[in-house]
């Protein structure tokens, strides 16, 4: 895939709100089959179009993409095969990789994610101030009903008691993680009441939806619900994935070559060997066809 390519692709991606991880190449050090410009799209499933180095380094590129998805941070990736390189300071890691040919390179992985989705039923002036005020703080807003709900992160009800049960309802079972209703508590404690799901669900609904502030106005409320959909949401760290020493555990979604000892991710798109019940994960190809050859050497090392 060409640079102009990798830019197009990156344009439908963001139009479609696909979640990817930017990597070019900003330097690199002979010898290395990648140059400085060369670029690549990472998805959140692993899989790499594109190019930024051979199997090796395309799986270290891999693995802390896969770190910053959740995050949206920034980071500058070095590799190189010399383990006396600077080490990681300030925005740069630096990463030794045995598997390399003796050259170096320099990445930036950019993460691309989508403002995560708000969805708003209703017309009320409640309605209304949370499309204007969304927006600023950066969510994606849009209407909601009960068929589209795909991908949301937040559905609130401000109808006024137009089509409620069936909203929440979807929205329940969709598993969207924040649904809210606009109403006063009597009334919202009935129509929760009245919701086909089990009592585990009906717990997840908020309302009256919003933190208690002593909002009164439109604006206001929907301050009051922005603020809650924020405190609600899951927040992960999307530190980069470090080297592991022996005496360390992988992260989740990360495992150890057992040839080489590189930190590589364990998705379906990364070299892997089943051998007596456990997978194991390689970095490429070399260190695969190595330990299929002598498991038992490099499982007793």
């Amino acid at each position: 895939m060409s640079r102009p390519d990798v830019e197009q692709r990156a344009v439908e991606l963001r139009a479609e709100r696909v979640p990817f991880v930017h990597a070019t190449v900003v330097l690199a050090d002979r010898p290395t089959s990648a140059k400085p410009g060369d670029e690549a799209i990472v998805f959140g499933d692993g899989t790499i179009e594109g190019f930024v180095g051979g199997t090796c380094a395309e799986s270290t590129v891999r693995a802390q993409a896969l770190t910053l998805l959740d995050s949206g941070e920034t980071l500058l990736l070095r590799i190189t095969a010399d383990p006396a390189d600077d080490p990681s300071h300030g925005d740069r890691l630096t990463v030794h990789n045995p598997c390399l040919s003796g050259g170096t390179l320099e990445i930036f992985l950019e993460p691309v994610v989508p403002a995560p989705l708000l969805l708003v039923h209703g017309d009320s002036p409640i309605a209304q101030a949370l499309f204007a005020l969304g927006e600023r703080v950066g969510y994606h807003v849009r209407s909601g009903a009960a068929g589209e709900l795909s991908g949301g992160a937040a559905v609130v009800c401000a109808s006024h008691g137009r089509d409620e049960e069936e909203l929440l309802t979807a929205a329940l079972t969709a598993g969207v993680p924040y649904v809210g209703l606009v109403a006063s508590r009597k009334r919202g404690e009935a129509v929760v009441a009245s919701l086909e799901v089990d009592e585990g669900a009906r717990g997840r609904v908020h309302t009256p939806a919003g933190l208690d502030i002593g909002a009164r106005t439109p604006e206001e409320v929907a301050l009051s619900i922005l603020a809650e959909i924020v405190a609600e949401r899951r927040r992960t760290s999307g530190r980069p994935v470090e080297q592991q020493t022996d005496e360390q555990h992988e992260p989740p979604g990360t495992a150890v070559d057992p040839v080489c000892g590189m930190t590589v991710a364990t998705v379906e798109t990364s070299l892997h060997l089943d051998h007596e019940g456990v997978r194991y994960w390689f970095c490429g190809s070399g260190c695969l066809r190595a330990f299929a050859a002598d498991p038992a050497g490099y499982l007793s090392s």
